[in-house]
């Protein structure tokens, strides 16, 4: 029986850049497919499996940050931001919305192999021993990929879940950015200081919506503890 291949969409209006990242990535042993415009994103995946996005800002029918505002409404699947435009407030504005990762034009596509395989590693977490993780009124299963706040369950990103997980494994004691980083991340994550900051802040609000406050501590000029919360 054939193994299932991981189905890769790669929204790139630049055809010679689409197909370029789809050769690449289909060496690898993926399968892709490749859409053009924005405004196709949404319902394709509605349509369609898929277990990454390669997303391009600049698009047309469509802006990259409005496909993925429009995708997190509906899905959790892991998503990496491949774009020129390097602003800092583009950055954040992209992961705040829930984007795994994010690749700044041009690049390496090596590169762009390696940044798949580790969201999709992190995306996959395979079963530990010891899986499940209770702190207070939170309750996170690594096998299972789900998180419950008072027995009710909560959405994360892959990423959102990989910090959380973290921070748990460990309460009150204080990670820096850099350990959370490379915990999370699962490679060295050149630069961007304040991914971390952006996630931080995602899940802070993701908790608050459900009774959970100040369980995320900031230690300043060093990183960030778990504080076990209660009822």
């Amino acid at each position: 029986m054939n193994k299932k291949m991981t189905k890769i969409l790669i929204v790139e209006d630049e055809k010679k850049i689409a197909e370029l990242l789809s050769d690449y990535l289909r060496q690898t042993g993926y399968e892709t497919h490749i859409l053009l415009r924005g405004d196709e994103v949404i319902p394709w995946v509605k349509k369609n499996e898929v277990e990454m996005i390669l997303l391009d800002l600049m698009l047309p029918g469509m802006h990259g940050i409005e496909v993925c505002r429009g995708l997190r409404q509906f899905s959790q699947v892991p998503i990496i931001m491949v774009t020129a435009q390097t602003e800092e407030i583009d950055r954040l504005l992209g992961l705040e919305l829930g984007a795994d990762d994010y690749v700044s034009k041009p690049f390496s596509p090596r590169e762009v192999v390696a940044r798949v395989k580790a969201v999709l590693r992190r995306a996959a977490q395979p079963p530990v021993p010891e899986n499940t993780l209770n702190a207070g009124i939170l309750k996170l299963d690594e096998e299972t990929h789900q998180i419950w706040v008072s027995g009710k369950e909560v959405d994360f990103t892959p990423v959102e879940f990989g910090l959380l997980k973290v921070l748990m494994s460990r309460p009150e004691r204080v990670f820096t950015r850099e350990e959370l980083l490379n915990k999370v991340q699962g490679y060295d994550f050149i630069g961007y200081d304040r991914t971390i900051d952006t996630h931080v802040k995602n899940l802070r609000r993701k908790l608050a919506k459900h009774g959970v406050e100040e369980c995320i501590v900031s230690v300043y000029g060093v990183g960030y503890r778990y504080h076990i919360p209660t009822a």
